[in-house]
């Protein structure tokens, strides 16, 4: 038996982020508690804001599953009281940090992941003129890797690839579309990110029009985000995707985030973690999901004006999270 407490939280971003269709200036995260008198676990979620899970979404599913969650169950029995999504996300992290604090032993060990080291995630540029992009590209003078937020105004997506590229000529670039391209926009599109060392194109249409990719032949790999949910959706993959990125709050946890990853590895395609905007809690499961990961996309923290200790760290371009933030 456990006492499950949440709160709300308003993350408050250093400036707009910017992507196809959306602009954020704050983050509404729910943080779950749950305490057994002797032993505490936290987990951080901020929902799937293009499926309307928001904070008065998750609130109302944690309270229905209330009497469920406060009996203890175990992981994979919540997986059947809580669909995927934030407030499953939340309490999954929760229970985690519970267990290893009840048994002892840190979160990676309990999911079998080898030690954890600093991992290589991408730096996100968000939409806006080319030249604030590529002086964005430069601020990120340590990253290693950098992500670009395209809209699906082919021409100008087109040119902020080019300034960034300029800016930034040995840099590992991805793009990502987020829902915004048509089906008769990708061969130009494709062409055009050749011509700029772009090696990722993620989710350039809209979720529901999948099928359109069948028989695409891209020589730069796309990866489904909003397409790619939770493990329902990994096999449907095949022959559409070539990497699914998995986030947290979209499959409900690190619990289903494991079961994903080894099932793309199964079906032969890449793994790569992503994140909603949220603090350093938030990151510190999927840095344990990472250590499994192809790529990773794990910056959250790095768009707050304040991000509450303690704090997963960024150096050299990689990103590191300690048992002081989570999972011990």
């Amino acid at each position: 038996m456990s006492t499950l407490a949440y709160e709300t939280r308003t993350l408050r971003l250093a400036e707009p982020f910017a992507i196809s269709g959306y602009v954020f200036e704050t983050a509404e995260v729910l943080v779950v508690t749950l305490t057994d008198g002797e032993h505490r676990g936290r987990g951080e979620a901020a929902g799937v804001y293009y499926l309307g899970d928001d904070l008065a979404h998750m609130q109302a599913a944690i309270e229905g599953a209330r009497d469920a969650i406060e009996a203890g169950p175990t992981r994979e029995a919540l997986r059947s009281i809580l669909p995927p999504g934030g407030a499953r996300n939340a309490v999954d992290a929760a229970l985690w940090e519970l267990e290893a604090s009840r048994a002892g032993r840190p979160v990676w060990q309990l999911a079998g992941v080898p030690a954890p080291h600093p991992i290589r995630t991408t730096f996100t540029v968000s939409a806006d003129s080319p030249e604030k992009m590529a002086d964005r590209a430069r601020g990120y003078r340590e990253a290693l890797s950098i992500k670009v937020k395209l809209t699906g105004d082919l021409a100008l997506d087109l040119d902020r690839v080019a300034a960034i590229r300029a800016a930034r000529p040995k840099v590992w670039l991805g793009v990502d579309g987020n829902q915004g391209f048509a089906r008769a926009d990708l061969d130009a599109l494709v062409e055009g990110l050749q011509a700029h060392d772009v090696a990722l194109l993620e989710q350039p249409l809209a979720r529901g029009q999948e099928a359109l990719l069948d028989g695409f032949a891209s020589p730069i790999p796309i990866a489904g985000d909003e397409s790619v949910l939770s493990l329902a959706d990994v096999a449907a993959s095949v022959g559409r995707f070539d990497v699914v990125n998995i986030k947290l709050d979209k499959c409900g946890g690190l619990t289903e985030g494991l079961l994903m990853a080894a099932e793309a590895r199964r079906l032969g395609l890449g793994v790569m973690v992503g994140t909603m905007i949220g603090s350093s809690l938030a990151t510190a499961p999927g840095f344990v999901l990472g250590q499994l990961a192809d790529l990773v996309d794990l910056d959250g923290p790095t768009f707050l004006a304040d991000d509450p200790a303690p704090t997963v760290t960024y150096r050299g371009g990689m990103l590191f999270a300690g048992p002081e933030v989570w999972g011990a």
